[in-house]
């Protein structure tokens, strides 16, 4: 009867389970289907390794180095085996310890005559102890760690998608501004003309010395866009580099800009967006571990029960410790019960309690910015193909409205104001649409990126907290 009092102790205080307040009542609604336009070219699943889709070998070189040596997510994978080992530590609280004890004492002390005497005692023990678990305080915290391991898991994933869109825009950003030079340079060499023209009509008094400046002027000024384009060039090349893990360098190119194909996407529900970034993962992981620790957090206020037994040997010598020495044991069990506390426990569960509201807040966040990248993405794409598709039929117009120009001045019907007005017009409707052309690209990286990337929820992840 004395032996059960203890537990029948413990079963009553369980009833002190600590109160805590409920969650915040989502205010998270899914849309049924997206508001932008649709138009994204052919519909196409979004595939794992989604930047092959651009047809440019070089492309996929420098998104694989940079999947494998850039910084950042390689501490991103580090970070695992952090959290990797908090699942063992956390887990170790649920098994039995067990440790040896063993040493020699020398002591001197009074005998019952009064004279000192001195003994030596050899010692040694095994001991074992081993904590119940019937609230689960022990295996809610366990749980809580495995869900912070599976949200590191897809903070790594996030940083692998993050890796591989800024490589593959920085890589598109790169063609787009070689285009430019390239431009820039048959400008150059098509203005040095025009002004050997028009040098040569001054000369032989056709035209006058305001026209050969003005040729001269609009030569010199094309001219220093070329450094400008350069030096962007320069810039660019180094950023990529360090993306992908090398030191500042040119890196190699592939297809031209014109030559790089728009990848069609299908993508898909609003609802399937859930599963398919890595972000919202670890925003649902991150909400089941808050909610775990609350739990153990709640149950530090139950009573812990604690079984103890150890088993030794008294000699004094070695040799009768290690042969028949007077052998030592013990078994006990312990309940240990919170009464008073000053509400440190309380207060501990109120900040659990917080953190898992804020954990609710923010995986709302993550997942209303999801669908707004999503529908920023879809729009980018639609809208700028219609820009694009206007600067090129202005590329044209201009083009044709210059070849016309040049040809009237230099037979002779028409100022050299009129060329230049048409040579300012061309170039800058070519940079226009080239530029364009990079953005509409680069827009469909941010539209995968905001898509997932093809990443898929981890099959076997723990499952949150009823």
């Amino acid at each position: 009867m004395k032996r059960a009092l203890p537990f029948a102790l413990a079963l009553l205080l369980a009833g002190c389970r600590i109160a805590v307040q409920a969650p915040p009542a989502s205010t998270l609604t899914v849309p049924t289907a997206w508001r932008a336009p649709l138009q994204v070219g052919p519909n196409a699943a979004v595939e794992k390794a989604w930047w092959r889709a651009f047809g440019d070998p070089v492309l996929d070189e420098l998104v694989a180095q940079a999947l494998a040596r850039n910084g950042d997510l390689r501490t991103a994978r580090a970070r695992l085996q952090e959290y990797q080992a908090r699942i063992t530590v956390a887990r170790s609280a649920q098994a039995p310890s067990l440790s040896l004890n063993a040493g020699p004492t020398r002591a001197r002390v009074i005998s019952a005559t009064g004279a000192p005497a001195e003994s030596t005692v050899f010692t040694g023990n095994v001991q074992a102890a081993y904590e119940l678990d019937p609230f689960g305080r022990l295996e809610a915290a366990t749980r809580a760690a495995r869900f912070d391991y599976a949200a590191q898991q897809a903070a790594a994933d996030a940083v692998a998608l993050s890796v591989a869109a800024n490589t593959a825009s920085g890589y598109l950003n790169l063609r787009g501004l070689d285009a430019q030079l390239a431009l820039a340079r048959a400008t150059v060499q098509s203005r040095l003309r025009s002004l050997e023209l028009a040098r040569r009509q001054f000369e032989v008094g056709y035209s006058s010395r305001l026209e050969l400046s003005q040729a001269e002027a609009e030569y010199r000024n094309t001219a220093a866009v070329v450094p400008q384009l350069e030096r962007a060039i320069a810039q660019q090349e180094n950023a990529l580099s360090v993306l992908v893990g090398a030191n500042p360098g040119a890196p190699a190119r592939g297809a031209e800009l014109a030559a790089l194909r728009p990848p069609g996407i299908a993508p898909g529900l609003p609802s399937e967006l859930l599963r398919r970034r890595p972000d919202i993962a670890q925003a649902e992981s991150a909400l089941a571990a808050a909610d775990a620790s609350l739990a153990a957090a709640r149950d530090q206020m139950l009573p812990s029960l604690r079984l103890t037994a150890s088993v030794g040997a008294y000699a004094h010598n070695l040799p009768d410790l290690l042969g028949n020495g007077t052998g030592l044991w013990s078994i006990g069990g312990s309940v240990l019960a919170p009464l008073f506390d000053a509400g440190r426990l309380r207060a501990q569960a109120d900040i659990s309690a917080s953190l898992r509201d804020r954990a609710v807040f923010a995986y709302e966040s993550v997942v209303r910015n999801a669908f707004a990248e999503t529908e920023n993405g879809l729009t980018a794409v639609q809208r700028l193909r219609e820009q694009l598709e206007q600067a090129e039929a202005r590329r044209l117009a201009t083009a044709e409205t210059l070849r016309i120009a040049h040809n009237r001045y230099r037979n002779g019907y028409s100022s050299y104001l009129e060329e230049l007005d048409a040579q300012r017009n061309n170039f800058n409707a070519e940079t226009i649409a080239l530029q364009l052309r990079t953005s509409w690209l680069a827009a469909h990286v941010d539209l995968y990126r905001a898509l997932g990337g093809g990443w898929t929820a981890v099959s076997g992840a723990p499952s949150p907290r009823p």
